[in-house]
């Protein structure tokens, strides 16, 4: 590897004509020291971000079939094109701050071992209940907390050869939790991710209730993310990391369980039970999360997981290592 490894900047979008000038900017600025690239991977954009992005020295590829859009699709889109020998994926709602990318550029030249390395995450905007808890649970044991790690959520600097060693960036069928997928194929093969404590984005999200956000990303398919995982797990390396690590399967079983006695006790007519049954999770989840409003959030969003996990779980796959189809729209 050159002295000065050249990097690539991948940028998923859909809609983000709020932020994506201050993404594409931010971009452009940290991978100059690296004689470096950015590539827009946008999912069909409606908005004026393709207009925007014109006025930056940036690649544009806007996926050929919208319908097939998926978190997974537009990161992989943006890697599959990359040419540089580290690629940091970026939302196009995020902010790079300026002293991420060398300090992670430094890291990994420092430690062989190392797949990928993120920085702390900064949530601008908490107004969202979703984003109240994220802030709060980045806080405790997320993407603020330095360390090895075995995902990198909201973005991070991977090593090209690593990822090319596993296959692929994203898998194209995912919905969500396509870090935490990566992550687990890279270290089903010895790798390793780490966190570091230096500041790597401003993370902005959309303001959407928390609520209605639910019903979207049931609707949208977003939810079923986690059955995805799992699915494109079975009989492959990583299905043991898969096992171990991935909290979501967990918090489904839980649920399930959790539905099964409460149609014993509906069935029996034991309404003691029933009561009991559904004021013990009430108060475990208002208990971890500092009052009721946070904690009937979080039952519910578990509840959401729990359907996911079986809608995302039989959902058709194409073949991850499929290359996407797309159309250069680059400013000529």
């Amino acid at each position: 590897m050159s002295a000065t490894p050249k990097v690539t900047i991948g940028i998923k979008a859909l809609n983000e004509e709020a932020h994506i000038a201050q993404a594409l900017a931010s971009a452009c600025a940290a991978v100059a020291p690296f004689g470096g690239e950015v590539i827009l991977a946008d999912s069909g954009s409606t908005d004026r971000t393709i207009e925007i992005a014109r006025g930056f020295p940036v690649r544009i590829l806007q996926l050929a079939i919208p319908a097939e859009k998926s978190c997974g699709t537009g990161a992989q889109l943006a890697f599959q094109q990359a040419s540089g020998d580290f690629f940091y994926l970026l939302d196009g709602d995020m902010v790079l701050k300026p002293g991420f990318l060398g300090a992670g550029v430094a890291f990994l030249q420092e430690n062989p071992q190392f797949a990928a390395v993120g920085g702390r995450v900064c949530e601008a905007n908490t107004n969202s209940i979703e984003f109240e808890l994220r802030a709060q649970s980045d806080a405790q044991k997320g993407s603020r907390v330095a360390g090895e790690v075995d995902r990198l959520d909201c973005g991070g600097l991977y090593r090209v050869a690593a990822v090319r060693e596993v296959g692929y960036f994203a898998d194209r069928n995912l919905h969500a939790f396509e870090e935490f997928e990566l992550g687990a194929r890279l270290r089903s093969k010895g790798w390793k991710l780490a966190r570091i404590g230096v500041d790597a984005v401003d993370h902005y999200g959309h303001v959407v209730a928390g609520y209605k956000l639910m019903l979207r990303r049931l609707r949208s398919g977003y939810a079923g993310g986690a059955g995805e995982v799992v699915r494109a797990a079975i009989g492959q390396r990583h299905f043991g990391q898969v096992l171990r690590d991935f909290a979501q399967l967990r918090f489904g079983i839980v649920i399930y369980a959790w539905w099964v006695l409460l149609a014993l006790c509906l069935a029996g007519g034991w309404r003691l039970g029933l009561a009991a049954i559904v004021a013990l999770p009430v108060g475990y989840f208002s208990w971890r999360r500092g009052g009721l409003r946070l904690g009937l959030y979080s039952l519910a969003t578990w509840n959401v997981n729990a359907i996911g996990l079986i809608q995302g779980f039989f959902r058709p796959r194409r073949p991850a290592l499929e290359p996407i189809g797309c159309n250069d729209l680059s400013a000529r």
